[in-house]
């Protein structure tokens, strides 16, 4: 709850280095996104297609850029250097879900442990608040001409995610015929699995956030964006499961497809 209250000094942080530069006179735009996520955590069996389609969410978000190329104050191109024709600053504020389940071979096998894996499951759910700078190989001011109606994009950047996982268990003592729905409760849950590695507590934990993507010119003030992320945490726990299995050599990560629209304000 403590991480929580600091996103507001986060948001307070971005505001004013977007008053910053725009004293600088450099023009903004904003936008929203939406798209498909995959989860990839230690739900299921990494890498298998069941599991990474299988525990598939939504994201969406408001996006923010700096556009170096164009000055808000005069109405003209700013000055006509590499950085500035080819760099944007993006700021975001994003939410994405994503219900877990156990694919794959263990959770489709028989005995006992294969149906305490189908009945565990989780879900993801996590804040995000963050910068990325975007290079455009072409150039920006004559994409905003019209020379191209497509312009290409790479970013890479970092961002701060409020986590807040849950876990759930269906499973039923075949002793007792009882479901207990207790997540505490280690006989609950694969045999193997030490104490501990459930945990759907909140908490946050810094990320890095790197995409392609390609904007496409409506009109003069307006385009459409498509964009595929990748983002790395840096915690194991953003799914509330962290088993310390030879197969769970990786931190959680997510694969986020968005489609957006941006408006230029200035």
């Amino acid at each position: 709850m403590l991480k929580l209250k600091l996103l507001p000094v986060f948001i307070l942080l971005f505001a004013g280095l977007h008053s910053g530069y725009s004293q600088l006179g450099f023009s903004h735009e904003i936008g929203a996104i939406v798209g498909p996520v995959q989860f990839r955590s230690d739900f299921g069996v990494r890498n298998h297609e069941g599991t990474n389609y299988g525990n598939s969410g939504f994201g969406i978000g408001i996006v923010h850029y700096i556009n170096f190329a164009y000055r808000a104050d005069c109405n003209c191109y700013s000055t006509d250097t590499y950085f500035n024709d080819h760099f944007k600053l993006r700021s975001e504020i994003s939410f994405n879900k994503t219900k877990l389940d156990h694919h794959g071979q263990w959770a489709e096998g028989s005995g006992e442990n294969a149906e305490k894996l189908r009945r565990h499951t989780g879900e993801a759910n996590n804040f995000d608040i963050g910068m990325q700078l975007e290079y455009f190989p072409l150039s920006i001011r004559e994409f905003q001409s019209f020379s191209y109606r497509l312009a290409p994009f790479i970013s890479l950047g970092a961002h701060y995610t409020s986590y807040n996982p849950k876990a759930y268990t269906t499973y039923v003592d075949p002793a007792t015929g009882i479901a207990d729905n207790n997540i505490l409760n280690a006989n609950n849950f694969w045999d193997a699995w030490e104490p501990g590695s459930i945990n759907p507590s909140s908490g946050s934990a810094w990320s890095m956030v790197t995409s392609v993507g390609v904007r496409y010119k409506l009109t003069t003030l307006s385009d459409l964006m498509l964009d595929l992320r990748l983002q790395t945490y840096f915690s194991d726990w953003i799914d509330g499961l962290n088993h310390q299995l030879e197969s769970n050599k990786n931190n959680d990560y997510l694969l986020w497809l968005n489609v957006g629209y941006i408006y230029y304000l200035d």
